[in-house]
């Protein structure tokens, strides 16, 4: 007896113990990180997500309108729904929405009439939980599984207490069982599914309904006591006893109501409280945000830093679910079937192919790989590679760049596909244009194959198109040399260098074209749009990811190189609106920050300030890198510097915070700045950790003037995805004076096509 007592004991010590050890990484996320947006001005276009780790669902306030891009504005006093979201960016409608509203005393259905006044004072916004409490006093929480939430609501004393269920935009459908306190649905909302699509939702209640009805949202009309309703915008509303505290659990399918049923039972049947479902998250967020842990920071800096990262970790989405026997199957966007295995959907690879997907594969691995296999098993059901999913293939954007995700992850030793098979996909790709968006497919595919670069003005933004086309076929080439693929190396060994074909020497810019090879008139570096997408000439001019050296050639060597990349921070941060007609956010977000014409809010330049290294000044990347995260993040609601863009954006501060950045993705390099933090550990998921320790590091001390690696002197500006994953550890002294003399050999530069 006594020896199991002596047992008892030394085991609740020892979970006690295990407990005090995992740290808390999620108290410093704020999910209202970037949440001040609007049209004109975007803070990071984000709304405060609530969901796990790349979860298939995530729930949110609702500050606007059904339909509106814009969910949540931070400046709005008013909520007028928490909602199923899917949506990467405001400038996307979302999909498979639906949403929940509690009302006291009279039963409001209209969206406009029904909105409760709040306080962000009486908010809480993690990734694990969200809690508002309204002006009238009902207090809102919820907590996420993966395709699911559990959902409280508490009523004040005395109060009639209603719940109104909307189904959103489109069509919907509802059956309430009010004697099993349960509400089962299905609605069809969201752009390019194949007919029939249906998202199909649970709700279970703990508390008795008292009454019930079906409404429709285009008049708002209410059917007393009916208990189904299908067609445009139909819902739900109940009644409970006055002053209720009812928990809500739901959850989601693409596949099947029993589907559903099977998340929601699987995901949150265990969780009596919201409580628990609520510890169950933080568990899973503290396990997948501490695969990064960062030391020797300000609170503040640790805020931002686990912010971001968050923000990089919930794209992009999981689309698959488990069935009965636990076996991955899921509904395709793509062809409208249902398949076995994984697949992932919501982003943009214009977008994320620069950091995100290079963060994943460095901290997410496993799931990496998944999602490469589901890019050709989408290919196989839509006939093209992805390139812009949300949830199918839009098309949207520029370049076709599932090509740098699979030849990245080839590189980093990530080979769960049949690159061959990849290769095809992306011949494919190159050689034609999709019926979809510019991305799908090429636009201007003819002239690019027969003169080396897309015409302007024959095709909107044909140089910034010339500049991506060239990178991804060096993707292609680069896969093909991997696996010894003669024919595909051939192919693409020319086009990859057809970004000299738009670089005018006499300014010394990439410059639009025509077909006749003559360059556009009246040319000014300042102009937005025309032949580059989202930006101007001071923007697009660094594009040339696979071959910085060629670059630094044409431009008539490192000393006009480097003087060019420092007037990108010098010259006056002037707009001029060209084709765009007027002032868009992206302008009014590089004038705002104030860095010349360096405009990070938006993807095109994120990845300049490294290109330093290739041009004997590897000390000022490590300044700029350093100045940019300085001055552009926080984890405030005005958190981002531009559109936050489904994780890139979070990604180029997670990495460049590590001190490294993916500027040649497909080369298994990662290009060194500065890290934000005295020590980093990256707990890889092969068990082995590595570490960034730079103890002298601070506000002053930026510059790198010595570097280690697992105690070996270490001169390369550069660190390869293989040395990582081998664990070590890369000690960096730092210092407050440039170490002007580092990293100036040859053999130190990171890759470039040209020597």
């Amino acid at each position: 007896m006594k020896l199991k007592l002596i047992a008892s004991i030394l085991f609740c010590l020892s979970v006690k113990g295990l407990l005090a050890q995992q740290k808390d990484w999620v108290h410093y996320v704020n999910t209202l990180q970037g949440t001040n947006s609007k049209h004109e001005l975007t803070r990071g276009n984000t709304y405060p997500t609530t969901a796990l780790p790349f979860g298939m669902h995530t729930w949110t306030p609702q500050t606007g309108r059904n339909g509106d891009g814009w969910k949540y504005q931070y400046f709005k006093d008013k909520i007028r729904g928490f909602q199923q979201a899917h949506q990467c960016s405001s400038w996307t409608r979302d999909y498979a929405v639906f949403s929940f509203m509690p009302m006291v005393d009279n039963l409001v259905v209209d969206e406009n009439k029904r909105e409760a006044k709040f306080s962000h004072a009486d908010e809480i916004a993690k990734p694990n939980y969200y809690k508002v409490k309204f002006a009238n006093q009902i207090t809102t929480e919820i907590s996420p599984s993966e395709r699911g939430a559990h959902i409280r609501f508490t009523y004040p004393k005395g109060k009639k207490s209603f719940l109104i269920l909307d189904g959103y935009t489109r069509l919907s459908g509802i059956k309430i069982y009010p004697k099993e306190n349960k509400i089962t649905g299905f609605v069809n909302n969201g752009e390019g599914f194949k007919r029939g699509w249906k998202s199909y939702f649970v709700v279970e209640f703990d508390q008795p309904i008292k009454a019930y009805g079906t409404w429709e949202n285009k008049g708002n009309t209410i059917s007393a006591d009916s208990t189904s309703a299908e067609g445009l915008g139909k819902g739900a509303y109940i009644e409970f006893e006055a002053g209720a505290k009812v928990q809500v659990k739901t959850a989601s399918s693409y596949i099947s109501l029993e589907q559903a049923e099977l998340n929601l039972k699987r995901e949150l049947g265990a969780d009596k409280t919201l409580e628990n479902t609520k510890d169950n998250a933080a568990a899973v967020w503290n396990k997948s945000l501490g695969k990064v842990e960062v030391e020797g920071g300000s609170k503040a800096d640790m805020e931002t830093f686990y912010s971001c990262f968050f923000r990089a970790s919930l794209f992009s989405r999981k689309f698959y679910e488990l069935d009965k026997n636990g076996k991955p199957y899921y509904f395709s966007p793509y062809d409208g079937k249902v398949h076995e295995g994984y697949m992932f959907t919501d982003t943009g690879f214009w977008d994320t192919f620069r950091a995100q997907f290079p963060l994943n594969s460095l901290v997410q691995p496993e799931m990496h790989g998944r999602y490469m296999q589901a890019m050709i098993d989408a290919y196989d059901q839509c006939g093209w590679l992805p390139s812009w999913s949300f949830p199918s293939e839009a098309g949207s954007m520029i370049g076709n760049h599932a090509i740098s995700l699979l030849a990245d992850a080839w590189a980093k030793g990530i080979r769960t596909f049949d690159p061959k098979k990849a290769l095809d996909a992306y011949y494919h790709e190159a050689m034609n244009k999709g019926p979809w968006g510019p991305a799908n497919g090429r636009d201007g595919v003819t002239e690019y194959n027969r003169i080396g670069y897309v015409p302007f003005p024959k095709y909107r933004e044909a140089t910034a198109k010339t500049l991506e086309y060239a990178y991804d076929d060096y993707c292609a080439y680069e896969l093909a040399k991997m696996i010894g693929d003669k024919h595909y190396m051939e192919v693409f060994e020319k086009p990859m260098y057809n970004y000299k074909n738009v670089y005018d020497p006499s300014t010394r810019f990439m410059r639009g074209k025509n077909e006749n090879g003559q360059w556009s008139p009246n040319f000014d570096p300042t102009e937005w749009g025309g032949p580059f997408t989202e930006g101007n000439a001071w923007h697009w001019q660094w594009s040339v990811f696979q071959d910085t050296r060629g670059l630094i050639n044409l431009m008539g060597g490192n000393q006009n190189f480097t003087a060019k990349l420092d007037s990108v921070f010098s010259e006056p941060n002037k707009v001029n609106v060209g084709t765009y007609g007027g002032m868009i956010h992206e302008m009014t977000e590089m004038v705002m920050a104030n860095m010349g014409q360096y405009a990070h809010g938006n993807q095109p330049i994120q990845h300049m300030v490294y290109l330093y290294n290739y041009a004997n000044q590897p000390w000022k990347a490590q300044f700029h890198a350093r100045e940019v995260m300085h001055k552009l993040y926080d984890a405030t609601e005005n958190g981002y510097p531009g559109d936050e863009d489904q994780g890139q954006t979070s990604s180029w501060y997670v990495l460049s915070a590590l001190g490294f950045y993916s500027v040649t993705p497909g080369t298994g390099e990662y290009v060194l700045g500065s890290p934000a933090f005295r020590k980093t550990t990256i707990n890889l998921e092969n068990g082995k950790k590595f570490v960034i320790d730079a103890e002298a590091n601070s506000a002053t001390n930026v510059y790198i003037k010595s570097a280690k690696l697992n105690g070996k002197e270490y001169t390369k500006n550069f660190i390869t995805h293989s040395d990582i994953m081998k664990g070590g550890v890369l000690k960096l002294e730092m210092d407050s004076k440039p170490a002007l003399n580092r990293g100036l050999n040859e053999n130190d530069k990171p890759f470039s096509l040209s020597k």
